[in-house]
């Protein structure tokens, strides 16, 4: 009685497990077949090769379809795409906004010159007055201090100078002189300011004068008589719409002479601090007006 296989012989499949190999028919040495083994082994490589191509092409077609997303989400306007930033769209920053506001390029004004309110009658309008010209009762210059004496205020200019400097005064429109008188040690001097209605007025007068224009000195208050007799060093000059003079003396009477440099010091002090207190003058109305 012979002894087959039950069911059909098993078939060997390379790519199943455990499948057996078959064998050849009839009698061999049970050796395996190796022409059968490469066989398999040169389709397993041609299947493996298929699958890496195929790959390939799949995974160039998911980062071209990736750039395509991106390169779509890039043009897509002003909606934020992916993961949104606190920045705003490039269509809405300021700087490429074609309705930006433009400003027309501006300056300051030109500051204003103090001298223009102390150069014209209608400008110049401050009060004036002996104290507002000579404020307390002495002044500082340097090191050296000047007592106020006796102060006085006029309208009649010519009835308070003297020799060519009436005339000069009356045909030059001065409505108005001031005067003042300081002291220190045993010399005086006495400032006085004239007043015109603008600088053409005072400026002519100045250039009018000569050595014999002079101003009155002005006595009293504690202050002896002085110039009155000998000689006198005097001073004129004008700023703005003023004219300012100076006559300067010992109290004693004696002559002022060249070599008394200490009573010429005295007068240009006097001329100096005139020039300056009208000079702050027009500050003051300058500073006020540009407020």
């Amino acid at each position: 009685m012979s002894y087959g296989q039950g069911g059909p012989q098993s078939q060997w499949d390379p790519w199943k497990p455990h499948s057996q190999q078959p064998w050849s028919s009839g009698g061999d040495d049970g050796s395996p077949d190796w022409a059968a083994l490469a066989e398999a082994s040169e389709t397993r490589n041609k299947r493996r090769k298929l699958l890496f191509i195929g790959g390939g092409a799949l995974a160039t077609i998911g980062i071209g379809t990736a750039v395509a997303m991106a390169v779509v989400s890039a043009n897509s306007g002003n909606h934020a795409s992916g993961n949104p930033t606190s920045l705003p769209a490039s269509a809405s920053l300021p700087g490429n906004s074609a309705s930006a506001p433009s400003f027309a390029p501006t300056s300051a004004p030109p500051p204003l010159d103090p001298k223009d309110f102390i150069s014209d009658v209608k400008k110049d309008t401050a009060p004036l007055s002996p104290g507002t010209l000579f404020p307390g009762t002495q002044l500082t210059m340097g090191e050296t201090v000047y007592k106020k004496g006796p102060t006085a205020d006029t309208k009649n200019c010519g009835s308070v100078a003297g020799g060519t400097l009436p005339k000069v005064l009356g045909a030059n429109g001065c409505t108005r002189m001031i005067r003042a008188t300081y002291t220190n040690g045993g010399i005086a001097v006495t400032v006085g300011v004239a007043v015109f209605d603008n600088e053409a007025q005072a400026a002519k007068a100045k250039a009018q004068t000569d050595d014999h224009s002079i101003v009155h000195s002005l006595f009293g208050k504690g202050v002896k008589p002085f110039c009155d007799g000998g000689f006198c060093r005097s001073t004129r000059n004008a700023y703005g719409r003023y004219g300012y003079f100076t006559i300067t003396g010992f109290l004693n009477g004696k002559s002022v002479t060249d070599k008394d440099t200490k009573a010429f010091a005295v007068g240009d002090d006097l001329a100096e601090f005139t020039f300056r207190q009208i000079r702050r003058r027009g500050e003051a109305q300058a500073s006020a007006a540009a407020q």
